[in-house]
């Protein structure tokens, strides 16, 4: 099979699942996984693609939704820093919700030895947490959505329902000054939704690849929220513009 063919072949898979892995593409294709990073490398400095450890993954498409497998190992470095930016605005004694996002997983981590309250939708947080002996956990059920290893649907938002939090620490797919936060999955978005309503304060947790995009369905505008966390510091443009409605950064 020529070069061409095979990358043609990959990006055909990329625009159908939004991300791929190294050892099942180079299996289906027959060929050896070196040649599969080789290609992802040729691809990627393109900008058709971006490589992770494992895989490759590809953010067009308002409605890409990528596995909770390949978003778990996105820019872990920024999820620690954006994680450990949050443990700082956590005292004790506080209720806060923790989403179902892989950046929440990370959050967890650094929770462990609060003595807290944590609601969540994320079985995923549920299982980091469960470790904890100072942490009082409640897991809000329904329908389990293996893709993002959280609960979905009437029930869930029915649980959610039932509690105010102190703090909501909720991320995104993308952000952007004018349209606020966007996300590529419905439920996701309504189970965030139904939480900022019901929290004293809202953070918005995201990477700075997540700005200045917009997704498939919105979940609130910039204004509803207390304050936006970052792994960098944001551009003097979105320091303005969030000074300007009256929302923090860190």
């Amino acid at each position: 099979m020529l070069a061409i063919t095979r990358r043609n072949m990959i990006l055909e898979l990329l625009r159908e699942h939004q991300s791929v892995n190294v050892s099942e593409l180079a299996a289906s294709l027959g060929v050896a996984t070196e040649t599969i990073r080789r290609d992802f490398k040729e691809l990627e400095a393109e900008g058709k693609l971006i490589r992770t450890h494992g895989g490759a993954y590809i953010t067009e498409g308002v409605q890409n939704d990528i596995s909770v497998s390949m978003r778990s190992v996105i820019r872990k470095q920024e999820k620690k820093e954006i994680a450990r930016k949050c443990a700082e605005l956590i005292q004790t004694g506080d209720s806060i919700f923790l989403d179902a996002s892989t950046t929440d997983w990370f959050v967890a981590q650094e929770l462990l030895e609060k003595h807290i309250t944590v609601l969540t939708n994320s079985l995923k947080v549920a299982e980091i947490l469960s470790a904890s002996s100072c942490v009082r956990l409640i897991l809000a059920g329904g329908n389990y959505a293996p893709r993002s290893m959280s609960f979905c649907g009437e029930q869930t938002i029915e649980d959610l329902s039932r509690y105010y939090v102190d703090k909501a620490f909720l991320s995104c797919r993308t952000v952007h000054i004018e349209f606020g936060a966007t996300d590529s999955n419905e439920s996701d978005a309504l189970a965030r939704r139904t939480v900022l309503h019901r929290s004293h304060s809202t953070y918005l947790a995201v990477d700075h690849s997540k700005l200045d995009g917009i997704s498939f369905v919105n979940i609130c505008p910039l204004e509803d929220l207390t304050a936006v966390i970052c792994d960098e510091p944001l551009s003097p443009l979105w320091q303005n513009h969030l000074k300007s409605i009256g929302v923090a950064c860190y």
